[in-house]
């Protein structure tokens, strides 16, 4: 029986020894290489919280109103009401007559009559051919034809210098303020015989509401002038007038007296 000799024997402890290192090693080595659950190895990601944006004070970009100063009473002017056209005047066949405010007409003082300014109210009147300036009282209503503004006494026409031809081109402003709250009647006509009234009133009285007619008296005859509707304003009037145009009328708008 042969036995190996101690050499041998450790030789081939050291190669065994080496055998199982190399093992433990490459199974250390594999182990350190594979792959970790992706849960722990991919870290969740971090989440920033977002800053709150801090806004700077808005600007101030509209600008105060300014302070509106208040004139004073003498520089602001008194609303007058200023018209211009044709003025004509009346005289003999009314004097003495009954004018819209009550009054007795005089043909010879300084008065005129106007379709809508108040009874009462005082104007200036200017020729404007010669530049010759009264004042003179609205006493009464008229004219009745569209195409004039204004009849004046024949002494008023007489001092502004046009009695003579009998109508000029004037310019006319008020005194004073007017006082705008009225009502307004429009006389579709004017008739010499009652009856020719009656028959254009009941007529007119199936179109409008509110037509009466309102008689007069001059020194050649008495009058009857049909009279439509009474309107809280001039415009109303107006276009009640555009209406009555169109049938053939001439009327004419008047702010409404007691008389009327």
């Amino acid at each position: 029986m042969q036995f190996c000799s101690s050499s041998r024997i450790l030789k081939h402890v050291t190669i065994v020894l080496s055998i199982v290192i190399a093992g433990l090693v490459s199974a250390c080595a594999e182990k350190l290489v594979s792959p970790v659950s992706e849960e722990v190895s991919r870290p969740a990601p971090e989440v920033s919280k977002p800053v709150p944006e801090v806004s700077e004070p808005a600007l101030e970009t509209s600008k105060p109103a300014p302070e509106v100063s208040k004139p004073s009473p003498e520089t602001v002017p008194e609303k007058t009401y200023r018209e211009t056209g044709i003025a004509a005047w009346y005289g003999k066949e009314f004097h003495g007559q009954k004018t819209a405010s009550g009054e007795t007409f005089d043909m010879n003082a300084l008065s005129a009559a106007h379709r809508t300014l108040p009874l009462g109210t005082i104007i200036r009147v200017t020729n404007l051919d010669n530049f010759r300036s009264i004042k003179v009282r609205i006493n009464d209503r008229g004219p009745f034809i569209k195409s004039r503004i204004l009849d004046l006494s024949y002494g008023a026409a007489k001092e502004l210098g046009f009695a003579a031809q009998g109508t000029a081109m004037v310019k006319l402003e008020t005194l004073e303020v007017v006082n705008g709250s009225a009502l307004y009647t429009v006389q579709a006509a004017s008739y010499a015989e009652e009856e020719n009234a009656r028959m254009l009133r009941e007529r007119l009285a199936k179109k409008f509401k509110s037509v009466v007619i309102v008689p007069f008296n001059t020194n050649v005859a008495r009058f009857y002038r049909v009279n439509v509707g009474s309107y809280q304003s001039e415009e109303r009037a107006e276009q009640v007038a555009g209406k009555l145009m169109l049938e053939g009328f001439e009327p004419v708008v008047v702010r409404k007296d007691s008389l009327n």
